[in-house]
C-alpha cells in the first residue's frame, strides 16, 4: 500500500515548536544580573562543595588509572588536573576532573524530577575552558547556573529517562556541560543550540555501571563532551535546532514519555540551581534518609550485639537504584542499602572512610547488615525513611526521617559545607591551601579570572 508522504513521521521533519531554540536563546541572552539572590548563593555553595569533592577524589585508584592513560594519549598540556600537580590537554583535563568530582559519590545532586549530579560535568568543563579563555568569576557562575537549566530541564522533559536505565550524569550532564561551555565562550543563540545538539548526540552512560570505575567515568566524559561540543559549535559545526524536542530528538528517544514544554516552563522565573542538594554522606543520595535514621539511633548508645534485627522502611527508589546486597568493594558499597545502614549505625558516620574496600569487607558490618530487613513504602518520599531497632530484650527504638540531610527541605548550612570542604580538600592540598581556595570561592563574583580556582586547586 502507498502511504501519503504527509502521514510519515520522518525523523528529520521539523516540528517547528522551537523549544531547543527557545532554550538556546534564553542561555545566550542571560546576564549575571538576571540571577536571583538564591541562585547566586547556590552557585557559590556548589563551586565550593564540588571543588572539595574533586580534591578528595584526586588520588583515588580510579583516577590514577585514568590520568596515566590520558597522559600517554594527550596533545599539549594546557589545563590543570585538580589536586595532582600536573596538566593535561583541554579535553583530557575536563575528563579527569569530572571523574574525580564524582568518583566518591560525594558530589551534589538535583532531585527535582531528575537524579543529576550537575556540578561534576559542568564545573569540570568550565574550569578547563577558563584556563584558555579570559573568564571572570561572574561569567563562570552564570555559565554554571545555565548548565543546570539545560541539563535539569531536559531531564524534566524526558520523565522516563532514568527508568530506561540511563545514568543521567552521563546523558543530561553532557547537555548541561555543552550549554554551560557555550555560554562561557559567548556563543550566540544558534551557536548555543549547536553546542546542545553536539553534546546531546554524544550523551551516554549506563546505570549498570553503578559501583564500578565506569560510573564516575560518565561524569568525566560528559564534561569532555561539553567542551568539545562548544568548541566545535564556535567554529560553525552544526546540529539540529530541534535536538531535544524533535521527532528523533533526545527527549523522545531517551524516554517513553515526554513533557517537552518543561524545557521552557517558568524559565527565568525558576532557577534550577537554587533547588540543588548537597551530600553530607559519600554514597547514593537515595540512601541518605536511611543513614540519617541509623545515625540518630546510634546516638542512643546501643551496642550492635543488642540489636536482634533492624526494620528499615524506604521509598522504592532506594532499592531499585541501590540494591546491592553483599558489596565486595568500596565503590559497590555506596549502592548497598544494608551496608550503608549497618556502617552508619556502627560508625555513627557515612563519610569517605565508611565506603572503602576494607569497610566493605568488615565482619562487623556484614553481621549487622544480615539482620536488616528492608521494606518499601510508596507513602515515603525519596527523602524519607523509617528505621526501627528491635532489641534482644524485646524493646523497640524507632526514628523517622521527614527530609534527609542535604536536601532542599533540609539543606546543609554554610558552616557544614565549609567543614565538608576542608575535610575533603585539606588532606590533599594542605590546610593552608584549602583555606586559600575556600577564600577564593568566597569572592567568586569579584574574581577577574576564574582560572584562579584551578590554579589554587592544582
Amino acid at each position: 500500500m502507498t502511504v501519503p508522504a504527509a502521514s510519515v513521521g520522518y525523523g528529520a521533519a521539523s516540528l517547528d515548536i522551537g523549544l531547543t531554540r527557545g532554550l538556546a536563546e534564553f542561555i545566550a541572552a542571560a546576564r549575571f544580573e538576571d540571577l536571583p539572590a538564591e541562585a547566586v548563593d547556590a552557585a557559590r555553595r556548589g563551586v565550593l562543595d564540588w571543588l572539595g569533592c574533586a580534591l578528595a577524589g584526586a588520588r583515588h585508584p580510579t583516577v590514577n588509572i585514568l590520568v596515566d592513560t590520558l597522559a600517554a594519549l594527550q596533545g599539549p598540556a594546557t589545563a590543570t588536573v585538580l589536586g595532582r600537580g600536573c596538566r593535561l590537554g583541554l579535553l583530557e583535563a575536563a575528563l579527569a576532573n569530572g571523574q574525580m568530582g564524582h568518583v566518591l559519590d560525594f558530589d551534589d545532586t538535583h532531585m527535582g524530577g531528575v537524579v543529576l549530579h550537575t556540578s561534576s560535568p559542568v564545573l569540570a568543563a568550565l574550569l578547563a575552558l577558563a584556563q584558555i579563555r579570559p573568564t571572570s568569576g561572574r561569567t563562570f557562575a552564570l555559565a554554571y547556573a545555565l548548565g543546570f537549566e539545560a541539563g535539569v530541564r531536559t531531564g524534566q522533559a524526558a520523565p522516563d529517562h532514568h527508568a530506561g536505565g540511563w545514568h543521567l550524569t552521563g546523558t543530561l550532564g553532557s547537555i548541561a556541560a555543552g550549554a554551560a561551555a557555550a555560554k562561557l565562550l559567548g556563543l550566540d543563540a544558534r551557536g548555543v543550540a549547536n553546542a546542545i545538539a553536539v553534546a546531546a548526540t554524544q550523551a551516554a552512560g549506563m546505570q549498570q555501571n553503578r559501583g564500578t570505575m565506569s560510573k564516575s567515568f560518565h561524569a568525566g566524559k560528559a564534561a569532555a563532551n561539553g567542551v568539545l561540543a562548544a568548541l566545535l559549535a564556535e567554529r560553525g559545526f552544526d546540529g539540529s535546532e530541534e535536538s531535544l524536542e524533535g521527532r528523533r530528538g533526545f527527549c523522545r528517544i531517551y524516554s517513553a514519555r515526554t513533557d517537552e514544554a518543561a524545557l521552557l516552563r517558568d524559565i527565568g522565573r525558576r532557577w534550577e540551581i537554587a533547588a540543588n542538594g548537597h551530600k553530607p554522606y559519600a554514597c547514593g543520595v537515595v540512601l541518605h534518609p536511611a543513614i540519617d535514621a541509623m545515625i540518630a539511633l546510634s546516638g542512643a548508645a546501643i551496642e550492635a550485639a543488642a540489636v536482634e534485627r533492624v526494620e528499615l522502611a524506604v521509598n522504592p527508589a532506594a532499592v531499585t537504584i541501590t540494591g546491592v546486597v553483599k558489596p565486595r568493594t568500596g565503590l559497590k558499597s555506596k549502592f548497598s542499602l544494608t551496608h550503608t545502614a549497618a556502617v552508619a549505625f556502627l560508625d555513627g558516620a557515612a563519610g569517605i572512610a565508611q565506603f572503602t574496600d576494607a569497610r566493605a569487607a568488615g565482619a562487623d558490618v556484614a553481621a549487622l547488615a544480615g539482620r536488616i530487613a528492608v521494606t518499601t513504602d510508596e507513602g515515603l518520599a525519596r527523602d524519607q525513611a523509617e528505621a526501627t531497632l528491635v532489641l534482644s530484650d524485646g524493646s523497640r527504638r524507632t526514628h523517622r526521617v521527614a527530609h534527609a540531610s542535604g536536601t532542599v527541605a533540609n539543606p546543609m548550612s554554610d558552616a557544614a559545607l565549609s567543614e565538608k570542604f576542608r575535610s575533603n580538600a585539606g588532606p590533599v592540598v594542605g590546610a593552608a591551601r584549602a583555606r586559600a581556595l575556600e577564600e577564593a570561592v568566597g569572592r567568586l563574583f569579584d574574581l577577574a579570572s576564574a582560572a584562579e580556582l584551578a590554579e589554587r586547586a592544582a
